[in-house]
């Protein structure tokens, strides 16, 4: 299992690296490594690093317009009722 763990943090730092985990699969399967244990140590590295990323906690502000024929914004007026009484 040393091995494995070894695979798992070649992957991790050549993912920090900035390699894709397709390039990096692709590497390890022609160096020899079976796919199998290749495609296991990329999930145990996934696992890992999902462990250490922040958790968000603030919702994101979803904004949307409405555009014309001409791609143009429509600015659309509250009605006077909700002006007044919000």
């Amino acid at each position: 299992m040393e091995y494995k763990r070894k695979l798992v943090d070649y992957i991790k730092r050549n993912l920090s690296k900035g390699y894709t985990l397709d390039s990096l699969q692709i590497a390890l399967t022609n160096q020899g490594y079976s796919r199998s244990i290749v495609e296991r140590a990329i999930e145990q590295a996934n696992k890992e690093l999902a462990q250490k990323a922040p958790v968000l906690k603030e919702k994101p502000v979803i904004k949307y317009e409405v555009i014309d024929e001409y791609n143009k914004p429509i600015i659309i007026k509250k009605p006077w009722w909700k002006r007044v009484f919000g």
